[in-house]
């Protein structure tokens, strides 16, 4: 007869007290069990636990566990590979102490003890509940994009408001201050209000220095965004252990690459790709997070009305500084070369430095605009090199701005067959010169109207940098592409003359 389980057996006295109305002598004598074992299955139908045993007394090894203690505790900060095996406690316990004690006994011990030291008490995580609008954490984290077509590493700035886990994304080329403090200004701007606290790294962003315990020297910049926007800040402890103290952003950085970046994204711009990463997060409000029953952007929505209100006007992130342009019309700003006109070359012009724009002023008068680049990068307009490469015609073949205007699509096929036909015709230098004319049209009309004129040029024969001129006004004053000026001119033509009617007049007087 198969054993029962205790559970079994109570369910079967139950059942037999109830349909045959036996008493407890009877049931026990049926069952072979106690009565105390029918008592406790009429009163319930779980089985009572067990007690635990009590606690052993070790009396040999009693007085040796401070002793194991300490040894073991010391270990914590010894070079790993020098540190007590559980061996060796015992071999130290009966060499320097004398103890009667056996290895084993020693061994169990010791397994003990490390298992309270893997999982100290303050490392243990406390769960966290969370007030609407009440906090929100910050963290940076690296992903890889095809950025026309190369393969570049780019900074996620994401924003996370801890009460709905709603986030906020936004791909830069690297975590320079103007960067930080430009998606502050964004983020706040997405959730329509400002959260009462802001968790943070230790970056140098925000903290010049970090001090003992909480204490922080913190960047004026930061202060004043903070001031600005009237949130306050936590930062948390330095190293990993401070990792814990703003999990939510932690995981919501591996959580949002994994989701929107796999497969490795391919943009054509850094504008593209951070248009790619708004409609992921139009995506991520539809999800659930994990035991709510809001979806985020459900949650959002109430949070929105518990964050504190934006200010009239934004932030004002962006630095100045003044910089000398060097002997080939560049500045060198941030670790990164950016072009001016070439009128300027050897003068100090004031930049103003955004997070993602670069922008040189003569006065208030913005003179070049650039894209924020990466260290080491040159970038440059091949519209700013005009008048030195009219003097310089052979320098253009192998010019860094003629290289960068082709990729970037603003020199164009349309150019090409024009300095190609020029050169043909008009040897090297004049071809060159005709073309620099051309490019120079760009200024004072639309680069439609010029490609037209250009077209127009080139069916008619022609590379002269005027007829290309006087076609590009024409297309920009009618909004239509000019005809070629052979057919151009057929609207002018007349029928040759003829006497056919004079002839007919002579006769009939005759």
């Amino acid at each position: 007869m198969p054993k029962r389980s205790k559970v079994s057996l109570y369910e079967h006295i139950r059942k037999a007290q109830e349909r045959e109305n036996l008493g407890v002598r009877a049931l026990a004598r049926r069952f072979h069990v106690h009565r105390r074992d029918v008592r406790q299955a009429l009163a319930s139908a779980l089985p009572a636990p067990r007690k635990p045993p009590p606690p052993r007394a070790a009396p040999k090894l009693d007085p040796w566990k401070p002793v194991i203690e300490e040894w073991l505790e010391a270990d914590r900060s010894a070079p790993r590979k020098q540190r007590h095996t559980a061996r060796r406690v015992w071999q130290r316990l009966v060499e320097e102490h004398g103890a009667d004690l056996g290895e084993s006994t020693v061994r169990r011990y010791v397994t003990e003890v490390r298992a309270r030291h893997e999982m100290p008490m303050a490392d243990v995580s406390v769960p966290q509940r969370h007030l609407l609008g009440d906090e929100a954490e910050v963290d940076f984290g690296s992903a890889t994009v095809l950025l026309a077509g190369a393969a570049t590493e780019v900074q996620l700035f994401i924003m996370r408001l801890s009460a709905s886990g709603a986030g906020y994304a936004r791909a830069y080329l690297n975590e320079c201050q103007e960067v930080f403090l430009d998606g502050h200004v964004r983020a706040f701007s997405h959730f329509h209000g400002v959260p009462a606290r802001v968790r943070y790294d230790n970056l140098k962003a925000a903290v010049e220095k970090v001090l003992r315990g909480r204490g922080r020297v913190e960047s004026e910049r930061f202060v004043a965004l903070r001031s600005h926007y009237g949130f306050d800040s936590f930062f948390c402890r330095p190293g990993v252990v401070g990792a814990h103290e703003k999990g939510g952003v932690e995981g919501e950085v591996g959580r949002f690459r994994r989701r929107h970046m796999v497969p490795v994204p391919k943009v054509a711009s850094m504008a593209e790709l951070n248009e790619f990463l708004e409609a992921a997060m139009a995506k991520d409000s539809l999800r659930f997070v994990t035991g709510r029953r809001l979806r985020v952007g459900e949650h959002l929505a109430l949070e929105v009305t518990e964050l504190r209100p934006l200010p009239a006007e934004p932030f004002g992130y962006a630095a100045f500084g003044s910089f000398r342009v060097d002997r080939k019309a560049r500045v060198f700003v941030r670790g990164a070369f950016y072009s001016v006109p070439a009128r300027y070359s050897g003068r100090r012009l004031d930049v103003r430095i955004g997070a993602e724009m670069v922008q040189a002023l003569d006065g208030a008068r913005a003179v070049a605009s650039h894209p924020r680049g990466q260290k080491g990068e040159e970038n440059l307009v091949l519209d700013h090199y005009l008048e030195v490469l009219a003097i310089k015609p052979g320098a253009l073949p192998g010019a860094t701005a003629l290289a960068r205007a082709r990729a970037g699509g603003v020199f164009g096929e349309a150019h090409e067959r024009f300095w190609a036909e020029a050169r043909r015709r008009q040897g090297d230098r004049e071809g060159t010169r005709a073309l620099i004319e051309v490019l120079l049209l760009h200024r004072t009309m639309g680069a439609a109207a010029v490609i037209a004129g250009v077209e127009a040029a080139l069916s008619a024969g022609s590379t002269s940098a005027a007829v290309v001129a006087i076609e590009a006004r024409r297309s920009a004053e009618t909004g239509q592409a000019p005809l070629p000026i052979g057919e151009g001119l057929a609207r002018f033509d007349r029928p040759k003359p003829t006497t056919e009617k004079y002839d007919q007049l002579l006769e009939g007087s005759g």
